[in-house]
């Protein structure tokens, strides 16, 4: 792809926004990091130290039209990466309008206002989730293929974990289905259509990647929606038994912030963009006990517990089908949890000491 002199990255000043920023700046002209400092992630709203200081920071709301008039009276973008959104998961059952606000709306606003001010970019990246498959594809003993859907309360009660006589399929956009099972992943999956139909209809080139558990430096302990391993850390640094739900079995692929950065870039850098979503993730899972028990090791904290709790809604296994971004992009994974663990254990420590 040609170089381009703009870059307008929503959401910049979050957590993969600022693992990106370095790498934008050297690439365009100019950046700039559109986010409205949210206190859930940005609790003194401050410009994140980890910005790199050659990205303007502009303060506003995706959902405001009047943020966008400002920006693109004077800024038009060649490549848009959209990474503005809610994310938390069981949060957005309780505040569904905040998460449709600010991942349906929010889009929708950007979309109109670059088409508006005539800033139809070439590019447009959208950062995704594997939320959108809800459980996900399964298979039973015979080869038999299906979507058994959210686990019923009943099942969850009866500590009946897995459904019986299958396996799970990894996540994979061009064979498995998108089956939401929250609002969040209502939402994120609305924001593929939405981009992809409005990417078509006015000659842009629109890439899609549907990321899996983002962990790592940069992610902010004090949001209590950041994610498991920082909150793994915070209990197994306080010499606390990290508590497993369910069995402790639960699968999950968590990829290390470096390398889906690397994912991002080989987009951004990508001749053409593929033209259905990719998945990124480590190249397989850990259980949730695994990724506990690294933790506990690293702070010297006791084994962990399995308590056989569990919340109504969660899917028991999710990991990415790499090979289609390897193949389209030449995306791999490099980080171990182990290194991934060791990298984020001293942040989470000088972040909780500060």
């Amino acid at each position: 792809m040609v170089r381009s002199s703009a870059c307008l990255v929503t959401g910049g000043a979050g957590f993969i926004g600022c693992a990106l920023s370095s790498h934008l700046a050297d690439r365009f002209d100019h950046v700039i990091a559109l986010d409205s400092l949210l206190p859930q992630v940005h609790p003194g709203g401050e410009r994140p130290r980890r910005l790199d200081h050659r990205v303007e920071l502009v303060v506003g709301d995706v959902a405001d039209p009047a943020t966008w008039d400002a920006l693109l009276a004077q800024f038009k973008p060649e490549v848009v990466l959209h990474l503005a959104a809610e994310t938390g998961t069981g949060q957005s059952l309780t505040e569904s309008s905040r998460h449709a606000t600010a991942n349906v709306l929010g889009t929708t606003t950007m979309l109109d206002a670059l088409r508006r001010h005539e800033a139809v970019p070439k590019r447009l990246v959208l950062s995704s989730s594997r939320a959108v498959y809800g459980e996900g594809a399964w298979r039973t003993t015979n080869g038999e293929i299906f979507y058994p859907g959210p686990r019923p309360l009943a099942m969850l009660a009866a500590g009946q974990w897995d459904f019986v006589g299958a396996e799970p399929l990894p996540m994979n956009a061009a064979t498995v289905e998108p089956r939401p099972a929250s609002i969040y992943a209502v939402t994120k999956l609305a924001q593929e259509q939405l981009v992809t139909l409005w990417a078509d209809a006015f000659g842009v080139q629109a890439g899609i990647l549907r990321l899996q558990n983002v962990y790592g430096p940069g992610q902010t302990p004090a949001n209590p929606y950041t994610g498991i391993m920082s909150l793994f850390c915070r209990l197994a640094r306080d010499k606390q038994a990290i508590p497993l739900y369910e069995d402790g079995l639960v699968r999950r692929d968590f990829v290390f912030i470096d390398d889906v950065r690397d994912a991002l870039l080989a987009l951004v850098d990508a001749e053409t963009c593929p033209t259905h979503p990719l998945d990124v993730g480590s190249g397989g899972y850990h259980t949730i006990a695994e990724a506990a028990r690294t933790i506990a090791a690293h702070y010297g904290a006791p084994e962990p517990v399995v308590t056989g709790q569990f919340r109504h809604g969660d899917v028991r296994h999710a990991w990415a089908d790499a090979d289609p971004a390897a193949d389209r992009l030449g995306y791999q994974a490099l980080v171990s949890l182990a290194d991934g663990v060791a990298a984020l254990a001293p942040y989470v420590d000088a972040e909780l000491d500060a």
